[in-house]
């Protein structure tokens, strides 16, 4: 069992950075009817999504920092680590990390690294920077975690674009956070780009269309087995929270809110019905911000907790499961957080 914990921590704020334009389901012409579009907000409960190809994942991640460092008084200069998660770098070399610390003016002492990870990436790069933070060594860091383009747009109407900025800082005696994890490799085909890396780089015939799923697509474009990553949803999330509340001796009752990866309506709603949760305690973005891949656990605490839970002690169970196939389910309490306002890049 890959239980992890890490005390003196504690998350001194989350920042969000989301194009501006607003892409309506209603509205999208790969829907055919307005029938079509009502029953697919009802399944997915995707209503509207952020989408602009102009910006990368950095470009949203660090228009979030700017704000969010501004909004805790930091200086730059105190920021010794930085992890980025995503699925959409740059570059295929350097690391997206470096690029940021220098575009950000942080310290060239600055520890930074990057995490490839999707869906649970939000809960293993808080892992990261708490295991580096916990000693006091190092005294504030910034996990960015979010997904904007591919090498060529994946071809849905639930995926999003968004940067997430969680500032977490070395507190002595806090709580910190405790963690579950876990890894099934031998469903990496569920979700996956066939061409583009070493084992299939990219040739001519990665960019022919064929037919999958009903839908023209080329070797390098997200597919996914929607049937096994459906029943790998509802059946792994609800364990990996029960067992988390069960090893550290917390019950649901305890928990004020419980955050879900939301890649879907459907999904999120059998989790909650599983582990017996009434709705005021499971807030869902996806409504507004789509599939928003490894951001949408921090994106729902910024913009849907705003002005509920800055002032007073709250606790979270936050799990997030997908891509890999992997999961990740962490615990942890916030006080005096800052939730900065919604960045939007135009």
């Amino acid at each position: 069992m890959a239980f992890i914990e890490f005390k003196n921590v504690r998350i001194a704020g989350i920042s969000t950075g989301v194009p501006k334009h607003i892409e309506y389901t209603k509205d999208n012409p790969n829907i055919s009817s307005e029938y079509d579009a009502v029953d697919f907000i009802k399944s997915t409960g995707v209503e509207s999504r952020r989408i602009d190809d102009r910006f990368t994942t950095s470009d949203l991640c660090c228009a979030a920092a700017e704000r969010l460092i501004e909004d805790l008084n930091w200086n730059k200069s105190e920021i010794e680590v930085l992890i980025f998660v995503t699925q959409g770098p740059d570059y295929i070399c350097p690391a997206t990390a470096c690029i940021i610390q220098d575009r950000l003016g942080l310290s060239k002492e600055c520890y930074a690294a990057e995490l490839p990870l999707g869906c649970s990436g939000w809960v293993y790069g808080l892992s990261y920077a708490a295991s580096l933070l916990s000693t006091g060594n190092v005294r504030k860091a910034l996990l960015m975690a979010g997904d904007s383009k591919f090498i060529m747009p994946i071809p849905d109407q639930l995926s999003s674009h968004a940067g997430t900025v969680t500032a977490l800082e070395y507190e002595e005696g806090n709580d910190g956070f405790k963690f579950h994890f876990g890894t099934d490799g031998s469903g990496w085909d569920a979700i996956y780009i066939p061409d583009g890396g070493a084992r299939n780089g990219v040739t001519p015939k990665s960019f022919e269309l064929e037919e999958i799923n009903g839908k023209q697509m080329c070797r390098l474009q997200s597919r996914m087995n929607g049937m096994d990553v459906f029943a790998f949803a509802i059946s792994t999330a609800p364990k990996s929270i029960k067992k988390t509340l069960e090893h550290y001796g917390v019950t649901m009752e305890d928990i004020d809110y419980c955050i879900l990866h939301q890649a879907n309506l459907q999904i999120d709603e059998i989790i909650r019905g599983k582990l017996k949760l009434p709705p005021e305690k499971v807030p869902y973005s996806l409504h507004v911000f789509g599939n928003t891949s490894s951001a949408t656990i921090p994106i729902t605490i910024n913009t849907q907790l705003k002005g509920k839970i800055e002032n007073k002690p709250t606790r979270f169970i936050c799990c997030g499961f997908g891509i890999g196939l992997s999961w990740g389910t962490v615990l942890f309490n916030t006080d005096n957080i800052v939730l900065s306002n919604l960045v939007e890049l135009d």
